[in-house]
C-alpha cells in the first residue's frame, strides 16, 4: 500500500476531493486543517487547490491524534518541528506520540476525577452544586469564576 510519501506516484498532485476520499477526512475538515496551518496546498492556474501525496500521511497523523484527544494546537507544535512539507516518518511519529503521552496522562487523570465526582454528586441527590458539601463545600467554587468550575481540573476552586 502506498504510504503517500514515496514510490512512482509521489509527485502526483491530489485535488481536495481526492485527498478527502483517500484520507477519509471530509473536505471541510481538510480546509480547516489548512486554515490552521497543519497541511498546505498549491494552486492550479484555475485557482483550485492541489495537495502533494505527502499530505496523506500528515492527515493520517492528524486524525490519529484527534481520535486520541490530542488538541490540534499540540499537533501543530509537533509538525512545526518537521522540515516544511516533510512527510512524518516512523521516527517522527514515535517522537510525537511520546510528546503527546503526557497530554494524554493529564486528560486521563481529569476524566477519572470527573467520573468519580459525577458518581458522588448524582448518587447523593442534592442536585445543587452551589450547596454541595462534597464537590463545592462552603461554595468555594464561586470565587473561581463562572461555569462548571468544580469539574475543570485546570481551574482554581477558591479557598
Amino acid at each position: 500500500m502506498d504510504d503517500g510519501g514515496s514510490g512512482p506516484h509521489a509527485s502526483e498532485q491530489l485535488s481536495v476531493g481526492q485527498l478527502a476520499e483517500r484520507s477519509g477526512a471530509s473536505v471541510s475538515a481538510l480546509h480547516f486543517y489548512e486554515r490552521r496551518g497543519l497541511i498546505s496546498s498549491g494552486r492550479t492556474a484555475g485557482n483550485q487547490r492541489r495537495y502533494s501525496r505527502a499530505v496523506l500521511r500528515r492527515v493520517a497523523v492528524i486524525r490519529a491524534a484527534q481520535r486520541a484527544g490530542i488538541p490540534l494546537a499540540l499537533v501543530a507544535e509537533s509538525f512545526a518541528e518537521l522540515p516544511a512539507g516533510a512527510v512524518p516518518t516512523r521516527d517522527d511519529w514515535q517522537r510525537m506520540s511520546e510528546h503527546w503521552r503526557g497530554e494524554l496522562d493529564v486528560r486521563i487523570a481529569a476524566l477519572q476525577q470527573l467520573r468519580g465526582s459525577l458518581g458522588g454528586c448524582i448518587g447523593c441527590g442534592c442536585l445543587s452544586l452551589a450547596e454541595c458539601g462534597f464537590v463545592n463545600p462552603e461554595d468555594e467554587g464561586a470565587g473561581g469564576g463562572p461555569g462548571a468550575r468544580a469539574f475543570d481540573s485546570a481551574a482554581p476552586t477558591g479557598g
